[in-house]
């Protein structure tokens, strides 16, 4: 067997998803079983007929025996199937995704938000602003697969958490996961998992969830508990502040170390619980509609960025002399996203030239005026859903208090996104939707970029016109006359978002984590 003759260098989310065009560098991620690299590329293995993720402990197969893909449907239509032991599905996304704004890269967020699902490829290729048939053929090249067999894949991911940690019949299962039959579910299990869906359940044994609630629990809707990973390390305590100082009262709590909200979903709503532990965040979910899992498990980690590089981020602010210090104190931060981005949208405006605790109170009301119960709430928790946009469109006038101009905005971005003249997810193209943005009266840059950072996950935005980033900049020793900040940053590229995050964190008051005021949004 060939020997290890140097460590694989660190995982670089920089250079797109080449890394699985490298064979010698994938084979030495797999000889060391790197879990750096986990989510990355997939292990092949032609003698077995399995596939892997990089850090699978089973024995090293030799080097003429493997083959790299980039995604698990790439290497499903190369005929291989998911290795039982590794589970290679169940690994944090490719950074990929957030670090390019391709085409690719937006489509496989909306894969994972389960548009082919609801929409079909069709409806994934409208949204993307392309026929189907380009989209195919991009997918394909960049990918290894189309967006069917891309979301195949989902589907089947989606079919294992509903089979192993729910009860599930397994009819209603195939049906929550978006399969369009029972015997379509299973051949895809089979072909898949090399196993039967019964076969599977019975495995997964004492480890599936509750469906039913308890005694004391007067909440609707299935529950489930999961295990989302993370790539080590993770500032989990900071992404809490962080969530905590802007969390709406009605909506979203933090306590001790748990995160909790309400969640407005494509089929209903739901209620989570996020606890982070060692390796993973614990996600107790309910559900009103099953369908919805892949969605809110895609969404919850996006809000919390469960899919970021951390190595690659520290390594390259690290360099920085006056950075180095505060990423030192908080390795693996975090740029907090989103699960809804209309409601971020929103918030960002009720937050224009106040601090964040004033746009907290403000939209604590909002909720409190119009927003409506989720069903999934439990006694004592988070139990109303953010406002839509055609209700705060209807009733801003009413409800919303400040100046006039403030709540025009406002009004004005709920219309046009309840009209669909303004579209907002997570496969648009970051130019496109910044134009569009600005167009609507009372957003100006700061408003237009926080979106891009936290709803789209763009990990290279510096809000450098922030004045609470300047001050975090100052308290580092970074000289801030105008444009230094700009040019200094430009050795961060393509993590700015992430040095903004401990800019804000050193402008905070001593014992905070993150600062009381994040500059005018306008």
């Amino acid at each position: 067997m060939t020997q290890v003759t140097a460590p694989p260098e660190r995982p670089a989310s920089t250079g797109g998803w080449a890394i699985w065009r490298d064979a010698e560098r994938c084979y030495r991620a797999v000889m060391s079983r790197d879990s750096r690299f986990d989510g990355q590329f997939i292990t092949a293995v032609r003698t077995t007929g399995i596939y892997c993720r990089p850090s699978c402990p089973a024995l090293t197969p030799k080097a003429e025996n493997v083959e790299f893909f980039p995604t698990s449907a790439a290497a499903q239509a190369g005929g291989y199937r998911a290795c039982r032991r590794c589970l290679p599905d169940a690994v944090p996304g490719s950074p990929e995704w957030n670090v390019r704004a391709d085409l690719a890269a937006r489509a496989m967020r909306l894969i994972a938000d389960g548009t082919v699902e609801r929409e079909g490829v069709p409806g994934l290729a409208r949204r993307l602003g392309y026929s189907e048939r380009q989209l195919g053929r991009v997918l394909t090249g960049e990918l290894g697969a189309g967006p069917l067999a891309l979301a195949r894949a989902h589907r089947a991911h989606s079919a294992r958490l509903l089979i192993e940690l729910s009860d599930l019949p397994l009819t209603d299962v195939a049906f929550a996961a978006g399969f369009a039959s029972v015997r379509q579910f299973n051949d895809t299990i089979r072909e898949v998992f090399a196993t039967t869906p019964s076969q599977l359940r019975a495995a997964a044994g004492t480890k599936r969830g509750r469906a039913a609630p308890a005694d004391d629990d007067t909440s609707a809707g299935t529950r489930l508990s999961l295990r989302l990973p993370y790539r080590e390390p993770f500032d989990a305590q900071g992404t809490l502040a962080f969530l905590a100082l802007r969390a709406v009262p009605g909506v979203e709590e933090v306590t001790g170390d748990a995160y909790r909200r309400t969640l407005r979903l494509p089929h209903g709503s739901g209620s989570t619980t996020l606890t982070p532990s060692s390796g993973h965040v614990r996600c107790d979910l309910r559900l009103t509609d099953i369908r919805d899992l892949g969605s809110a498990v895609a969404r919850l980690r996006r809000l919390l960025d469960l899919d970021a590089d951390p190595e690659a981020v520290d390594h390259t602010l690290g360099a920085d002399p006056a950075l180095a210090p505060s990423v030192a104190a908080a390795p693996g931060i975090r740029v907090p996203g989103t699960v809804d981005t209309a409601e971020l949208l929103i918030r960002a405006l009720l937050g224009q030239q106040v601090s964040v605790a004033a746009a907290r109170t403000a939209a604590g009301r909002l909720v409190a005026e119009l927003g409506e119960r989720a069903p999934t709430a439990a006694e004592g928790e988070p139990a109303l859903l953010f406002p839509d946009a055609a209700t705060i469109a209807e009733h801003a006038g009413d409800v919303l208090r400040g100046p006039r101009r403030r709540i025009e905005a406002i009004r004005a971005a709920a219309t046009s996104v309840a009209t669909g003249d303004l579209t907002l997810h997570v496969g648009r193209d970051p130019d496109e939707l910044r134009a569009e943005l600005l167009e609507l009266p009372g957003i100006g840059p700061w408003t237009a970029n926080y979106l891009l950072m936290r709803a789209l996950g763009d990990p290279d935005i510096l809000l450098d016109g922030d004045l609470a980033l300047r001050k975090g900049a100052a308290a580092l020793g970074l000289a801030d006359p105008p444009g230094t900040l700009a040019t200094r940053a430009q050795a961060w590229r393509p993590w700015r978002s992430y040095a903004g995050m401990h800019l804000w964190r050193a402008s905070a008051p001593t014992g905070s984590t993150h600062p009381h005021r994040q500059g005018d949004l306008t």
